[in-house]
């Protein structure tokens, strides 16, 4: 008998509940777009230009959400080197290819090191979820990537003896290995 296959939606929507209660998600925390007045001859045009601002940035935190939600759920997804996608196994760089391209339509693709060259730095300090995190594990630089989901955990899919997984920035090992972070949302 096989597994019983869950909809995404379903998957997505409980995630979301969990991590937001956790506060792994700072979906309470974004800024409320604002009302644009149509009172006193509609609005002026920099009100029109603010709101669109606030909600083009909300539209980057959904898809940063929607990637963080989706590569949690791959977790126990098992490891293949060279694996793009969860049915034959997934490798660091397939695993953050695979959630980019299906939850965020953002086509990312290459090693490690590939990805590394795309995107813009961001600092330890400065990540936010959704931003993937680069480490040097094997005395290569860009060797190994995951997805940041905050509070100072990431995901990844880590080597031929794991399944995917969530791992602390904290621990010694990746605390040690750590490169740097990159955003691919603004």
């Amino acid at each position: 008998m096989s597994a019983p296959r869950y909809s995404l939606a379903a998957l997505l929507a409980s995630s979301t509940l969990v991590l937001n209660a956790c506060g792994v998600l700072p979906l309470g925390t974004q800024p409320a777009a604002p009302v644009v007045s149509r009172a006193g001859g509609g609005g002026s045009a920099q009100d029109t230009g603010s709101a669109a601002t606030v909600n083009g940035a909300a539209s980057i935190n959904g898809k940063a959400n929607d990637v963080v939600l989706f590569a949690l759920g791959l977790i126990e997804t098992g490891y293949r080197f060279g694996g793009k996608n969860p049915e034959a196994g997934l490798d660091c760089s397939g695993m953050v290819s695979y959630v980019y391209q299906k939850s965020a339509d953002i086509r990312l693709a290459g090693s490690a090191a590939d990805l590394a060259r795309q995107g813009k730095p961001v600092q330890a300090a400065q990540l936010r979820p959704g931003d993937l995190v680069f480490f040097n594990t094997r005395n290569k630089s860009y060797s190994h990537v995951g997805i940041y989901i905050g509070d100072d955990r990431f995901v990844h899919a880590p080597n031929s003896r794991g399944k995917v997984r969530t791992e602390s920035m904290r621990n010694g090992w990746f605390a040690a290995r750590f490169e740097e972070g990159r955003t691919y949302f603004d």
